[in-house]
């Protein structure tokens, strides 16, 4: 089996990559018979030199692949017919603006796996970028925190090496007595948690969190029913928020009069209720000055993200009177750090991850008969139609 690893060419580019150097070198000793094709790019985050020095081929046309894996959309220019693909197509939401991406992979028969379909029979994602997305968004905020109040200056996460000068980093700097609440418990609040743990920021109760007062900086993890009720006032199984996220309301104003910082990392579905609504924000009692929305909802759950911000430009401020954006650093500002592609400012160790992930989780069906049923769930597209799971796209791509 020929296994292509395709050079990145969305624009802004993206420096990650499935399979790194020695994520090949693995799956080589797992599965003798693989042949690698690396596309030569100078995006990437390991040089092609990285690659060869191994013995694997750098080409420029890896056209003879059985298989092309990448992570971000490929151009419509760039897709080859009659492939299989593996990568992040952002169409099953039905993304307007990747439609097109989807009918030109129909049209070009191809098979596209996309990494946020791969999951189990309990329709549990297997592979993502969560967890350090967490970790990426949850040192920005510090980052965001040190600068609004003059306090401290890391520097960006994108100016560090790795995960470890990252942590270097963090070790320069004294968090003032300060309560924080994490929204999630997925890859992305495991990812943020831990860059509490690592500043040793102590972790208290939901109850002493709303009740007490500390003179040192803590924070509190909550879950969808920490900060959501029944409006039947039930009190049921977070399955039945899930199912029926309608039926709920957001009791999160309790934890925005006791915090003074707050990072999003939950999933949010768009029948649930928001969190942070223009009326919760302008309330005298609302305390956070700072939001670091890692899940970044544009116009969602959160009143204060407005936009995404950019790695080159991460914070900026929301004025909850005017209702718009302002420098962050007014003092009638919230600062807002709403990154949307963060693990891309550690794309080495993101990586790394990931390719973890997919030789545990994803490779062993290529060779295996897809006996778990990992490919089949996760294949969108066969002989030029949607397959039945994918269905729903239908109208999708046949709207003018």
């Amino acid at each position: 089996m020929k296994i292509g690893i395709i050079k990145e060419c969305k624009t802004p580019s993206d420096k990650r990559v499935v399979f790194t150097p020695s994520k090949c070198l693995a799956v080589k000793k797992l599965y003798p018979e693989v042949e690698f094709l690396i596309q030569s790019s100078s995006v990437r985050c390991y040089s092609d030199k990285e690659y060869s020095d191994l013995g694997f081929n750098v080409v420029n046309d890896v056209s003879s692949a059985d298989v092309l894996i990448g992570v971000k959309e490929v151009p419509i220019d760039k897709l080859i017919a009659n492939k299989k693909y593996f990568f992040f197509s952002h169409t099953i939401k039905k993304q307007p603006y990747n439609k097109n991406l989807l009918l030109s992979i129909l049209e070009n028969n191809i098979q596209l796996f996309d990494h946020e379909t791969i999951v189990d029979k309990n329709n549990n994602r297997l592979i993502g970028f969560g967890y350090y997305a967490g970790v990426v968004g949850a040192y920005n905020g510090f980052r965001a925190f040190g600068l609004k109040n003059k306090s401290f200056n890391l520097p960006k996460a994108s100016d560090v090496k790795d995960r470890d000068q990252l942590n270097s980093e963090l070790l320069k700097i004294t968090i003032p007595n300060i309560k924080i609440v994490l929204t999630g418990k997925g890859r992305v609040g495991s990812g943020a948690k831990e860059i509490l743990d690592f500043l040793k920021i102590k972790e208290v109760s939901v109850s002493d969190y709303l009740n007490n007062s500390f003179n040192e900086a803590v924070y509190v993890q909550i879950d969808v029913l920490n900060y959501n009720q029944r409006k039947d006032n039930r009190c049921l199984d977070r399955f039945d928020f899930y199912n029926n996220p309608s039926e709920y309301k957001s009791s999160f104003n309790k934890f925005s009069k006791v915090s003074d910082m707050f990072i999003a990392g939950h999933y949010y579905d768009k029948n649930a209720p928001n969190l942070i609504t223009l009326e919760d924000i302008n309330l005298e009692d609302f305390k956070i000055s700072l939001i670091a929305d890692i899940s970044c909802d544009i116009n969602g759950p959160i009143v204060s993200t407005i936009r995404s911000s950019t790695i080159n430009d991460p914070i900026y401020g929301f004025d909850p009177k005017l209702n718009k954006e302002v420098d962050y650093t007014n003092d009638e500002a919230i600062a807002v750090m709403a990154v949307d592609n963060l693990p891309c400012e550690l794309p080495r160790d993101a990586s790394e991850s990931f390719g973890d992930m997919f030789i545990k989780d994803v490779l062993p069906s290529f060779f295996n008969n897809d006996k778990d049923g990992v490919l089949h769930r996760s294949k969108m597209t066969y002989k030029g139609e949607l397959t039945d799971r994918f269905s729903y796209l239908s109208d999708f791509i046949s709207t003018p």
